[in-house]
């Protein structure tokens, strides 16, 4: 790419050029220096979208409730960003589309812009391109930026620390109840959804969920006005419940902004992110210097039992 390129480019996304916008996160993916001259130009337009995280277990229906929800959002003229991180939904594959065929409803929207990301090459679950390919979408003008996480893992977690507003989704018939209280979902969740509610034991997937919700009652927040996540049955299917959903997630963004909560979690996303990639960045630059050779070499150490990882790591980060 010719130099100086790369800025060029974001101010063609940010002036409303799709094809612009869609080579520029293929720039982020691409994670070179050429990225981040373009991030660092976009960055002063960014922090006026809601971002909101949609999460669950696999086989809970999140990719067909983003999509309604994108659809719901179009109908009140709102913009809509769409990255899709998740390897087992029919968002991803990585080839745009993939996507369209996913959002065949919104196919040739241009309120809409759907993006699928590779849940690879970070230290936390979200990769680190996700982050910037949502300031992109932020930059951009996008209302909305919906993010559809990998349905397991450590970015289910990591995602309350993207999100504005994050929304978990459960599904009756898929083993224990709550399950997502063991894997900390409950406690990043502010708006859960009962998706598939035509299926036997919905009922009772919501009162569990009420339970647990009951002995979390203030959801990390102290005070009379403390948000409590409000529990939604949905057919995403067929798009039932989906106009609750989005009032949910319009209230929660009245919350946060009526409280302060709104800066309070924007500061803690800023920093997250700046440790993330600290961390990244000072292990590519140990790994450079160090090599792959001796790299490999530590490694047989430490498999043969010769040393452990905390003598292999000094070993390394005193190497000149």
């Amino acid at each position: 790419m010719p130099e100086g390129a790369a800025p060029l480019i974001a101010t063609e996304a940010l002036n409303g050029n799709r094809y612009a916008l869609a080579r520029l996160i293929s720039l982020i993916e691409d994670d070179g220096a050429d990225a981040r001259a373009a991030l660092a130009a976009l960055y002063p337009r960014t922090g006026q979208a809601h971002i909101v995280g949609v999460t669950g277990a696999p086989g809970s229906g999140k990719s067909t409730l983003v999509n309604e929800l994108a659809k719901a959002l179009r109908a009140h003229d709102t913009t809509v960003g769409v990255v899709a991180v998740d390897p087992s939904s029919p968002f991803t594959g990585g080839a745009l589309l993939g996507d369209r065929v996913r959002m065949r409803d919104l196919a040739g929207d241009p309120g809409v812009f759907i993006r699928s990301m590779a849940s690879r090459g970070s230290l936390g679950g979200l990769a680190r391109a996700t982050n910037d390919a949502i300031k992109a979408l932020d930059a951009a003008g996008f209302d909305v930026v919906l993010v559809e996480t990998v349905g397991a893992g450590q970015a289910e977690v990591d995602i309350a620390r993207t999100a504005h507003t994050t929304v978990v989704i459960e599904a009756p018939g898929m083993g224990d109840e709550v399950q997502a209280l063991k894997a900390g979902l409950m406690e990043i969740a502010d708006v859960l959804v009962v998706n598939k509610a035509d299926r036997p034991g919905a009922a009772n997937t919501a009162r569990a969920l009420e339970m647990v919700i009951n002995r979390n009652s203030t959801h990390g927040e102290e005070g009379q006005d403390a948000w409590r996540p409000p529990i939604l049955q949905t057919i995403a299917l067929d798009g039932s419940g989906v106009p609750e959903v989005l009032d949910a997630i319009r209230m929660h963004r009245e919350h946060l902004c009526a409280s302060g909560l709104w800066a309070e979690r924007e500061r803690e996303r800023v920093e997250t992110e700046l440790r993330n990639v600290l961390q990244q960045e000072l292990l590519d630059r140990v790994l450079a210097r160090v090599g792959e050779e001796q790299m490999q070499m530590w490694v047989e150490r430490i498999a043969a039992r010769e040393v452990d990882v905390y003598v292999a790591m000094q070993f390394i980060l005193n190497t000149d």
